[in-house]
């Protein structure tokens, strides 16, 4: 496979805290991956992530993130962490939920409840966990779980940033309209010290 092309991209260097927390090198090369279906439509909410050679698969002791119900609905619908990561299901709402996944990488139960539960779920393998309510049918969501600290969720131009450090990484995708179990081609990417963009295109149709 040929290597991804890139191109020089404008955006503005800076150090995101994360990876200060991390340990991760500070000397980061900004990356913008766009991500489009096969007709070119942005493809918002898809994970991309960046295999670094050298960086650890299991975030740091004590990582969290949040998934939270209000208005009956997911917030957000995706959400991407790495593996290890401990994750609240707070409820806004004034009606309980109940927040279950029978996904193989985790499954789990929330039984009917109102606020947060006292304790987090923590995702200790990589993979897709899709989330339902009990309750209420119309609510899903999905726990994207990779092993890499280089992760990012497009926005609604299809449009993700995040830090890499220079040399030769891999770049891989994935989106719910491919399949809980499906990725997008694992691609290869040369960083060098100037800012990049990088496109991915994604067949959405694939089984």
């Amino acid at each position: 496979m040929k290597p991804l092309l890139l191109r020089r991209c404008p955006s503005r260097r800076f150090v995101a805290p994360w990876l200060l927390l991390a340990g991760l090198p500070v000397h980061a090369v900004p990356l913008v991956v766009t991500v489009t279906d096969e007709q070119g439509a942005p493809l918002a909410d898809a994970v991309v992530a960046v295999q670094v050679k050298g960086t650890p698969a299991h975030a740091p002791a004590g990582t969290s993130a949040e998934l939270g119900q209000k208005n009956r609905r997911f917030t957000p619908t995706v959400l991407a962490v790495q593996t290890g990561t401990a994750v609240h299901f707070p409820n806004f709402d004034t009606v309980r939920h109940h927040v279950y996944s029978f996904s193989p990488i985790k499954t789990f139960e929330l039984k009917l409840y109102a606020g947060t539960p006292a304790a987090p779920v923590v995702f200790d393998k990589p993979g897709t966990a899709a989330l339902g309510c009990n309750i209420h049918d119309t609510m899903t969501a999905y726990v994207r779980v990779v092993d890499t600290p280089y992760f990012a969720r497009t926005d609604g131009s299809g449009r993700a940033q995040l830090e890499l450090p220079t040399g030769d990484h891999q770049l891989q995708t994935w989106h719910a309209l491919l399949g809980v179990d499906v990725l997008g081609p694992v691609q290869p990417l040369k960083v060098g010290s100037a800012p990049v963009a990088a496109a991915v295109k994604l067949n959405a149709k694939a089984p």
